[in-house]
């Protein structure tokens, strides 16, 4: 489980830590960010301490309009034992009632010079990357053509010296062997590669090799979004191989549906080349060209041509 603590928003966006020193290895349990606007009018029947407090321009001017006892008692209110931390923008003085009641209770007090819209994308931006539901599978992540194209398959049916020809192709290889999977949006998977095996690709009788190194930078990526699903497996004579492309088969991770193919592997099969061309084709669908519905259409018509002409 992946843990989230003040200092890493401090060091990840250069946050200027202005009080609460002590709270900075504060946990952050959730990505939903809160601006305290009927806090600072003095209801906290509902106040989400457990959330990181934004204060921007408008908190603070309703603020400066009440009273000292009130500004006091409303600053001790809003940082409780769990609240992570109190981020203020656009590098605005921080209210001394603040900075008192931040350093007593030991919540952090961090102080941005952007305005308090960018903030928010960007905390929240990071927040739910961070904590954005994660699964691994067995397979190869690479981009081919811009494309994220997860390739499964049984062990040792040819995943990985599949990936090495897309790379010496011009393509990007992203993870070999173990593709961690974290979903960011309802429909958004991305993949990326393990700490330990970045970078790396297994060659069944020639070991481990480093792509970056004998290839080039230009030939990794660090993460890339999941596309397309390719299934590889033995050739079986006794199957009924889709050769229309007209039902499209699907995968699911998580929550999400990928598109899936499945390439039979046998001798004399070059799978690089088909994988770029299923790629390829998976961009032309997106633009709305759909090869395999036109052939339909253009049978459909032939069809009923013939039909007309026997009734004549």
């Amino acid at each position: 489980m992946i843990k989230v603590r003040t200092k890493d928003l401090i060091e990840r966006f250069d946050l200027e830590l202005v009080a609460g020193k002590d709270g900075v290895h504060r946990e952050i349990l959730t990505s939903d960010i809160s601006r305290p606007g009927m806090e600072m009018a003095g209801y906290f029947t509902h106040y989400p301490k457990e959330r990181l407090q934004l204060m921007g321009r408008t908190e603070l001017l309703f603020l400066y309009d009440l009273n000292p006892d009130e500004i006091q008692d409303r600053m001790e209110q809003l940082c409780t034992d769990v609240t992570p931390g109190v981020v203020i923008t656009r590098d605005l003085d921080v209210p001394k009632a603040l900075i008192k009641a931040a350093d007593n209770a030991g919540v952090p007090v961090m102080r941005s010079p952007y305005k308090t819209t960018r903030v928010i994308s960007r905390l929240t931006t990071y927040l739910e990357s961070k904590f954005a539901p994660s699964t691994a599978l067995h397979g190869v992540l690479v981009d081919v053509y811009g494309i994220g194209v997860l390739i499964t398959g049984k062990s040792g049916i040819g995943k990985s010296e599949t990936a090495l020809e897309l790379v010496k192709r011009g393509h990007r290889l992203v993870a070999d062997d173990n593709v961690e999977i974290r979903q960011e949006d309802y429909d958004t998977l991305i993949g990326n590669p393990p700490n330990l095996i970045e970078h790396l690709l297994e060659i069944r009788g020639l070991g481990i090799i480093n792509v970056m190194t004998l290839f080039g930078a230009g030939a990794v990526r660090n993460y890339k979004r999941i596309s397309l699903v390719v299934h590889l497996e033995t050739w079986d004579e006794h199957k009924q191989y889709d050769r229309l492309g007209l039902d499209e088969a699907k995968m699911t991770i998580m929550d999400v549906q990928l598109p899936k193919a499945t390439i039979p592997v046998r001798p004399g099969r070059n799978v690089s080349v088909i994988i770029e061309v299923a790629a390829m084709n998976f961009r032309l669908k997106r633009m709305g060209v759909n090869t395999a519905e036109e052939f339909s259409d253009r049978l459909t018509a032939v069809i009923d041509d013939v039909d007309k002409r026997e009734i004549e």
